[in-house]
């Protein structure tokens, strides 16, 4: 009796176990389906608030995402039945306010049609943004294997980070040699460089972590790694010190490098790796700020931003910070609404200083409803580091979900006037393809990650349960 009773509570977790897919599954659709909503609604306010009249042409465009959001969560039923049923709607209405938005500041340049508008390229970047997300679904079907391919990463990191330099290739917009192009085309590939970056870490870091946390001296108090264990982190600070001094990046580089610290105090627990890791970046980025005019000229905007000198000046001025800042004001509590702000008076609105319009039109309300979607986002990839079962996937879940939040931290940051304008986009919402490629891949890596966490603990607590009803003969 006790075994026919072991063997239907068995039976009846794996039926409740098999459930579980379905409902995570079923959760995503409606969530889908609001996320749509939301999409939708945003880009026909747009329009009613700027031309009173809805324009069907940029409705059908935009449709198309939609269409790709309902295949990519069909892929998801098939291919990862236990991936995270949150990910997908948050970056589908974080993809689609920033459309809606870009769209509202391309109405009030008529000339800017076709091919030329912001709006259209984005959404043609977000449906080839969707399908490399699906392809990698397809293809990485276990994140394991990547392990092994850690030093191709490393690499493949490099010669991302090198491309920009080459002549010919190489271009420079807006004082940042960080774009290459080709035709009339053109890329940035140290968006790419942070995923390759971050798979190069986790697995170099699960491989050495015993050397580089158990191994070293204490010195009042501070446990401090050997010298030739100091290799990696300081090769890391010199690829970051590059980034800032010969593609003058700043934001690149301190994301680069606060990726590295965090997946590297994840990985072995020492606060000193920390320590001196952030000694070295300050002390290089304050030397930075005295030798290099672009970067003092934007500490002197940080610092300065009403100085008439500082504001009125061509290169490194205030003017854009200020006329941000007027625009998160002009917004208050609840915003102007869609389409009645005037986000357009803003330099580079649509793309580095996306989150100041939105602010203007969404109102303080909208700015932490946005903040608590990326909030969300990213605490599904740190949920892998507290349910993975693997080491290499627990430090691959945090290192692309801080990735997600430091640059958000950045770019919010700069344009609130808390840090330094570093030039960076925010994800999913600034105009860019290369940012809208790399931060979509993100969020394939991140459900493939969240689809093996609960298929091994499904094993584990069934088996569990069935060995303790029968030893209690329940």
């Amino acid at each position: 009796m006790a075994d026919i009773a072991a063997r239907q509570s068995l039976t009846q977790t794996i039926t409740i176990k098999l459930r579980e897919p379905a409902r995570a599954r079923n959760l995503e659709l409606g969530l889908l389906v609001i996320a749509c909503g939301i999409c939708a609604g945003a880009m026909l306010l747009v329009q009613l608030g700027v031309h009173n009249r809805i324009d069907v042409p940029i409705l059908i465009e935009g449709a198309a995402i939609l269409v790709l959001a309902l295949v990519m969560h069909v892929v998801l039923r098939i291919v990862a039945k236990n991936a995270d049923p949150f990910i997908l709607p948050i970056a589908i209405v974080l993809n689609g306010i920033g459309i809606a938005e870009i769209y509202r500041i391309d109405l009030h340049t008529p000339s800017a049609t076709g091919w030329g508008s912001a709006g259209v390229r984005q959404i043609a970047w977000t449906c080839m943004a969707m399908v490399m997300a699906i392809l990698v679904l397809l293809l990485v079907r276990n994140h394991r294997f990547l392990q092994r391919y850690r030093y191709i990463f490393m690499l493949v990191s490099i010669v991302l980070l090198l491309l920009p330099m080459l002549p010919g290739i190489g271009r420079t917009i807006y004082g940042a040699r960080v774009w290459i192009g080709i035709g009339p085309f053109s890329f940035q590939p140290g968006e790419l460089a942070k995923i390759s970056l971050a798979l190069f870490f986790a697995g170099y870091l699960v491989t050495a972590r015993d050397s580089l946390s158990i191994v070293g001296r204490r010195i009042l108090g501070v446990q401090l790694p050997r010298a030739r264990d100091l290799g990696p982190i300081l090769i890391v600070w010199g690829a970051a010190m590059s980034v800032l001094v010969f593609q003058r990046d700043l934001g690149t580089s301190l994301l680069y490098f606060g990726l590295f610290l965090v997946m590297i105090y994840v990985a072995t627990g020492r606060a000193s790796w920390v320590i001196i890791g952030l000694i070295l970046f300050v002390g290089g980025a304050l030397i930075a700020a005295q030798t290099l005019t672009y970067v003092h000229g934007r500490f002197q905007a940080w610092l300065e931003p009403f100085d008439n000198t500082i504001y009125n000046r061509q290169f490194s001025g205030s003017y854009q910070l200020v006329t941000g800042l007027f625009g998160f004001a002009n917004g208050g509590i609840t915003g102007t609404g869609l389409g009645q702000g005037r986000p357009y008076l803003t330099p580079l609105a649509q793309s580095d200083y996306i989150f100041s319009a939105i602010g203007e039109e969404l109102g303080l309300v909208g700015v932490f409803a946005i903040l608590g979607l990326f909030l969300l986002l990213v605490s599904r990839g740190f949920r892998v580091a507290y349910a993975g079962q693997d080491d290499f996937g627990r430090l691959l879940g945090v290192g692309l979900g801080f990735v997600i939040a430091l640059q958000t931290f950045i770019v919010i940051g700069g344009v609130t006037r808390v840090i330094p304008v570093t030039g960076l986009t925010t994800p999913f919402m600034a105009a860019g393809g290369s940012s809208l490629v790399a931060n979509w891949i993100i969020a394939a890596m991140l459900l493939r990650l969240t689809d093996s966490v609960p298929a091994e603990q499904r094993v584990q607590q069934g088996a569990a349960t069935a060995a303790i009803d029968t030893r209690t003969g329940r």
